[in-house]
């Protein structure tokens, strides 16, 4: 067998080995570039509950307000039969 082919040969399992840290390497940055992506959407959906809760709380108190009038309404039309 020639020196050459032989160089070759043993330099395949260092070649897979590199390849197989590269690999493993890469997912976790990938990994750590997806849990990034997560806690980003993770806040804003925090601060999209947050705006929600405190449009909730505006359109309960419209309603409540809404509410009162219409009894003193009702109150008045039945002082008026």
């Amino acid at each position: 067998m020639s020196e050459h082919i032989y160089l070759v040969t043993l330099s395949f399992p260092f070649v897979t080995a590199l390849i197989i840290f590269g690999m493993k390497y890469y997912a976790a940055i990938q990994q750590a570039r997806a849990n990034e992506a997560y806690r980003q959407l993770a806040a804003q959906a925090t601060a999209q509950q947050a705006d929600m809760l405190a449009t909730l709380t505006a359109l309960r108190a419209t309603s409540a307000e809404t509410a009162t009038r219409l009894a003193a309404v009702e109150k008045l039309l039945k002082q008026v039969e």
